[in-house]
């Protein structure tokens, strides 16, 4: 399951893996939102609601992308967040995992605080 995300000037892809909290947000495209930045993490609000599961984490990955029960958020990590301590990268709270960014990571630093992002399935 891929997901697009576009950002008008940037898209990226995500791929799902197959967890029942992936498959709810996988479901739920189309939608649009509004980005928000957090150090280099973007996230911004889905349509979905789901609590936290087996593959929560409180430190994540550069490249993973994890939804955000407290906000009903994805959340793209790419580099460290304001409360991360050197060398991690760590969300607000608890995510889960639900797939990873397969374009370039590099592009994210590119998209600005309030953008518009479209979901679709890819």
């Amino acid at each position: 399951m891929k997901l697009k995300l576009d950002f008008g000037n940037i898209v990226a892809e995500i791929e799902l893996n197959g967890t029942a909290c992936a498959r709810a947000i996988w479901e739920a495209a189309p939608f649009s939102s509004l980005v928000h930045l957090w150090g280099e993490e973007i996230y911004f609000e889905t349509p979905v609601t789901h609590s936290l599961d087996e593959t929560a984490k409180d430190l994540v990955e550069k490249g993973d992308v994890g939804y955000w029960p407290d906000g009903k958020a994805l959340c793209l990590f790419f580099g460290p967040t304001p409360i991360s301590s050197p060398g991690e990268i760590r969300p607000a709270s608890a995510v889960n995992i639900v797939g990873r960014v397969i374009t370039s990571l590099e592009d994210l630093y590119h998209v600005p605080e309030g953008a518009e992002v479209t979901v679709e399935k890819a």
